[in-house]
């Protein structure tokens, strides 16, 4: 491998600090940081990034070694082309640790050109805690940005115009109305000036957000080959899928400061991200729990080989573009060209996605994720729709054992192989109890408490489900031929 490195192969332009980004993971520095990287060189932004570390967990030596530079590697598929391209990221200025740097850290609350914060703390970052204190660094993420906000307040005397963009993008429904309540509660709480929660008020845009990428990072295992494929070493590349999408809420319109969409980037500006949200949730994340039981059953281990099955791929295809898609509140044509991305994704030929991995906590996803989809067919078409049913039979095939252990419930598949089931505890006590029973489908459709509601009320849906149960359990291709017929 060269033992060439990435300084030696990338030239960084210096810009005014636009942006203070709360997080150094891999998400935000493919995602975040890969868009204002190209919108500085269409020349549309001309701001630089400073990345603050928020917790005392892992190093900043890799972006000091690199001066800040890595590189954002894209592999998958795009408009039915395998794309495999990278892209050296320039748009990091500096990477700050806010309790090692921290007097650098609360300068930067003072720079008069800081226009954004970002942050991605995990969906657990963005959270109360009454307890946590003004003095020297606050503990939690929401108590280290009013902290910060408030020293932005002093140093400019409340001006109207020093207020910043916030821009949280934890995956979290509301994260930024969530993030805004938490800061404006602990001003309270600290006793901070009712002048300061004003300025917080009228100054500052807290907008929610949604985002959708799948990055997978370090290529740990072959950071070797990657290195050697680009020509140089570079301890932070960055691997990630080629889709993205990146929805903006709020009610002020900023998309002027932050233009993203205009060089087209895949970015929204909106003031309702519902459609949005929904649209990934009942399409992308419904095609996978709709389809991934029944799939493992049948003998697959992968997503990518469901698609590429000739059985498999129809079932995915029709369940999502007959029975999912015309329910979503969208422009139809806008909300099929989503689905045929998402199988795109689907066909990623170097991403391994497990159906096991994805099959974690199926009653809770099948209920957020499929149940709306069920509901919304069965309303507007007075019947039941076939598809979603048998991924209902599925679920309850894959979860039928009575071998409960302490670290799930075992289940076998056709072949005699033994998986996992893994759940809340008292969703595995339920099926243990239950599988196998005269009356475990009745009961299993009428539990309120997983679904929300008696699910037995819909005309014929426990009937239907006992019908494909007994198929699935008697033999999984022929219950799967027969459904697509």
């Amino acid at each position: 491998m060269s033992i060439m490195n990435i300084k030696d192969v990338a030239k960084k332009n210096e810009y005014p600090v636009k942006v203070v980004q709360f997080g150094e993971g891999n998400f935000l520095r493919a995602f975040v940081d890969y868009m204002i990287d190209i919108a500085n060189e269409k020349g549309v932004f001309d701001g630089d990034i400073v990345i603050v570390k928020p917790i005392s967990f892992g190093s900043l030596d890799a972006f000091k070694e690199q001066n800040n530079l890595y590189t954002v590697v894209l592999r998958g598929k795009q408009n039915g082309e395998v794309i495999n391209k990278s892209r050296v990221i320039t748009s990091v200025s500096e990477a700050l640790d806010c309790k090692d740097d921290y007097e650098e850290y609360m300068a930067l609350a003072r720079l008069d050109t800081l226009r954004f914060v970002v942050s991605n703390t995990t969906e657990a970052g963005i959270v109360l805690d009454e307890s946590d204190g003004f003095d020297g660094l606050p503990r939690t993420y929401p108590g280290k940005l009013t902290k910060f906000l408030f020293e932005r307040y002093t140093a400019f005397s409340g001006a109207k115009d020093k207020g910043l963009i916030i821009l949280p993008v934890e995956l979290i429904e509301n994260n930024g109305g969530k993030l805004k309540e938490c800061v404006l509660a602990l001003a309270k709480i600290w006793k901070l000036p009712d002048a300061f929660a004003d300025w917080i008020e009228s100054s500052n845009v807290f907008c929610s957000t949604l985002v959708d990428r799948i990055v997978t990072g370090y290529p740990r295992g072959y950071a070797d080959e990657v290195c050697k494929e680009l020509g140089y070493e570079d301890k932070l590349v960055d691997i990630g899928e080629p889709f993205a999408l990146w929805v903006i809420e709020s009610k002020k319109d900023i998309s002027g400061e932050l233009p993203l969409n205009k060089i087209g980037l895949p970015v929204v500006f909106t003031d309702n991200q519902k459609p949005y949200r929904e649209r990934k949730v009942r399409v992308l994340n419904g095609a996978h729990t709709s389809s991934v039981l029944a799939g493992y059953l049948y003998g697959i281990d992968i997503v990518r080989d469901c698609m590429s099955d000739k059985v498999m791929g129809k079932f995915i295809r029709r369940v999502v573009n007959e029975e999912i898609v015309p329910q979503v509140n969208l422009p139809l044509d806008e909300v099929r060209a989503f689905a045929s991305s998402v199988f795109e994704r689907f066909e990623n030929p170097f991403i391994d996605h497990a159906l096991l991995s994805i099959s974690l906590n199926s009653v809770s996803k099948w209920k957020a994720r499929v149940l709306p989809s069920f509901k919304d067919y069965y309303k507007n078409n007075g019947k039941l729709p076939r598809l979603i049913t048998f991924s209902f039979a599925a679920l309850l095939a894959f979860y039928s054992s009575n071998d409960l252990r302490e670290d799930g419930l075992y289940a076998k598949r056709a072949n005699g192989d033994e998986y996992a089931v893994h759940d809340d505890r008292a969703v595995l006590e339920f099926f243990a109890q239950n599988a196998g029973n005269d009356d475990f489908v009745e009961k299993a459709c009428g539990n309120a408490d997983f679904w929300g509601e008696d699910l037995t009320r819909y005309n014929d849906f426990c009937k239907t489900v006992s019908y494909w149960y007994k198929k699935i359990r008697e033999n999984i291709d022929l219950a799967l031929a027969e459904v697509l017929e």
